[in-house]
């Protein structure tokens, strides 16, 4: 029998890595895309034929429960955020309904209709904010610093709820910064990627960047959405933190990037303190221990691989005149 698996978020990075494995495995994947964003399913690329995508407003409580109750998924990933972090000071309420309200409408149809299908939260790193402690587990204590990371906890939290009061079969799975080509050029990794092949090419001369002592766990897409599958398919419905365990600084990628195509960044990279996040975390580390014990996970994609992936890619892009060397689609 073929499992069907309904994906929100679909068109974003992480649901193109996600129905990629999905698809591999033989299911039969389903997005679920708000009406007013149809256009952006063309954003999974080969992808695209070979999901099917149900238009519904992930507002409506009535339409999420009719979608589920005509799709009888086997298991539901909720990845529906706003996809830039910063972004959500500018939209705190509806930074909320689109991460909680989409979680807790989701859940409650699943409870409603009695399914037991099997329910996966799109968790962050961001809870955790402010820490006094590194690594962090799923026990470390939750201390967010932005809209977004609030959200997100508010969303974990209901899923607990309701795993803990109504028996589903449901994880939250605490994901630490995971990175690809995929990335938009806003994010500190494409940015850092694109401008040394820009630069490389000879189509610019410097990058302006924040603060290089800046410190995360990055890891690659790919390798965290295979985590996501894994626990649910677990025996047990349990939460997890999924990273490298392993930090670098933004130094250490802008110097990463910059020897993939054989450049000194210390000649063309400027620090610009305008740049630089109010809401910075300095010891966001993930502690995987549990993901590698229980679910026999494990990243695959080392940090220098992922590097030269993203900057390889953006070399090819810009060659092919895909991309401005500004990061704008051409």
């Amino acid at each position: 029998m073929t499992k069907t698996a309904l994906i929100t978020g679909i068109t974003g990075q992480d649901g193109y890595y996600l129905s990629k494995l999905l698809l591999d495995k033989g299911y039969r994947v389903v997005g679920l895309v708000p009406p007013g964003r149809l256009g952006s399913v063309s954003k999974l690329d080969e992808l695209a034929d070979q999901v099917d995508i149900c238009p519904v407003a992930l507002t409506s409580a009535d339409e999420l429960i009719e979608a589920v109750y005509s799709l009888q998924p086997t298991e539901i990933y909720n990845l529906a955020a706003p996809s830039f972090v910063p972004a959500s000071w500018e939209d705190p309420l509806g930074t909320l309904d689109l991460i909680t309200g989409t979680a807790t409408r989701l859940l409650k149809a699943t409870r409603q209709l009695g399914l037991s299908t099997r329910f996966y939260q799109a968790s962050s790193s961001e809870i955790f904010g402010e820490v006094l402690s590194s690594p962090q587990t799923a026990q470390t204590p939750f201390r967010p610093k932005n809209p977004y990371g609030a959200a997100k906890l508010h969303a974990h939290w209901t899923m607990v709820h309701h795993r803990d009061r109504y028996g589903l079969f449901a994880c939250s799975g605490i994901l630490f910064n995971h990175e690809s080509p995929r990335r938009p050029p806003r994010f500190v990794t494409r940015k850092i990627s694109l401008a040394a092949a820009a630069i490389k090419l000879g189509m610019r001369d410097r990058m302006s960047i924040g603060n290089l002592d800046a410190k995360r766990d990055w890891g690659f897409a790919g390798d965290h959405v295979e985590a996501m599958w894994r626990m649910l398919q677990a025996d047990k419905a349990e939460d997890y933190v999924i990273g490298t365990g392993v930090l670098h600084t933004v130094r250490d990628l802008v110097s990463a990037a910059f020897d993939c195509v054989d450049l000194d960044w210390q000649k063309y990279v400027e620090v610009d303190s305008t740049l630089v996040r109010a809401d910075e975390h300095f010891q966001l580390v993930a502690d995987p221990t549990k993901a590698k014990e229980n679910l026999k996970w494990q990243p695959q994609v080392s940090f220098e691989k992922l590097i030269d992936t993203l900057v390889t890619s953006d070399l090819r892009r810009l060659e092919a005149g895909k991309i401005s060397p500004t990061g704008a689609a051409s």
